[in-house]
C-alpha cells in the first residue's frame, strides 16, 4: 500500500542552524528549523509517521529553499517572500484561526498569547492560542515567533528560544531601519 502522504525534502543550513523545507503536491507543509539535519527529519517523521520522505535536490528545490532561507535571514520581509507560494497546513479549524491571526502580526511588533487569545475573541482560550502555536508547521512564515508571555518574556519556540530571540531582534532592527542584520 503506497503512503497516503509524500514529502518532498529539501534541506540546507542558514544562520539559524539547519533548515527543511517539506512539500506535498499541495504546497509547502512545513519549514524547520534544529542543529542538525538529522534531527529535523526526526521532527517530520514524528509530525507525518506514515508520510513517504523524499528527500530532494534539483534546481526547483533548491530555487525554494533559497526563498525560504531568505525569509528567515529577513523574517520582517517573510510574508512578501513567501506570498506567492502555496502553503499546505492541515489542522483544525481552531488552529487555522490562529495562524491566520498570526500571519496579521505586523513584523517588529511582539504580541502577547492573552491578546492574540482576545484579538480572535476568546479571551479565555489562552492555553488554547499557544498550543496552536506550537503547533504551527512553518518556522517564520506564519510568525509563532512574535508572540511572547504577558510580562514580555520569550515563551517556548519549537525551533529554540534562541532562534525566537534571533528573529525577534531581526524583525526590530529591520524596522528600526537599522537593517535586518542577524545574530
Amino acid at each position: 500500500m503506497l503512503p497516503a502522504l509524500r514529502l518532498r525534502c529539501v534541506l540546507g543550513e542558514c544562520s539559524l542552524g539547519r533548515v527543511l523545507v517539506a512539500s506535498s503536491r499541495a504546497g509547502v507543509r512545513a519549514i524547520a528549523l534544529a542543529d542538525g539535519h538529522e534531527e529535523l527529519l526526526d521532527e517530520l517523521r514524528g509530525r507525518w509517521p506514515s508520510a513517504a520522505l523524499q528527500i530532494a535536490d534539483d534546481a526547483t528545490d533548491r530555487a525554494l529553499l533559497a526563498r525560504v532561507t531568505a525569509a528567515l535571514e529577513q523574517p520582517a520581509s517573510a510574508q512578501a517572500l513567501l506570498a506567492d507560494l502555496p502553503r499546505d497546513t492541515p489542522g483544525s479549524a481552531f488552529r487555522q484561526r490562529v495562524w491566520q491571526a498570526l500571519l496579521a502580526l505586523p513584523p517588529g511588533a511582539p504580541t502577547t498569547y492573552t491578546r492574540l487569545a482576545q484579538g480572535l475573541g476568546l479571551p479565555l482560550a489562552v492555553r488554547a492560542v499557544a498550543s496552536a502555536c506550537a503547533a504551527n508547521p512553518l518556522a517564520v512564515w506564519v510568525p509563532c515567533h512574535r508572540v511572547v508571555r504577558s510580562d514580555g518574556s520569550l515563551a517556548g519556540y519549537r525551533w529554540g528560544l534562541a532562534r525566537k530571540a534571533a528573529l525577534l531582534r531581526r524583525e526590530a532592527q529591520a524596522m528600526t531601519g537599522a537593517g535586518a542584520a542577524a545574530q
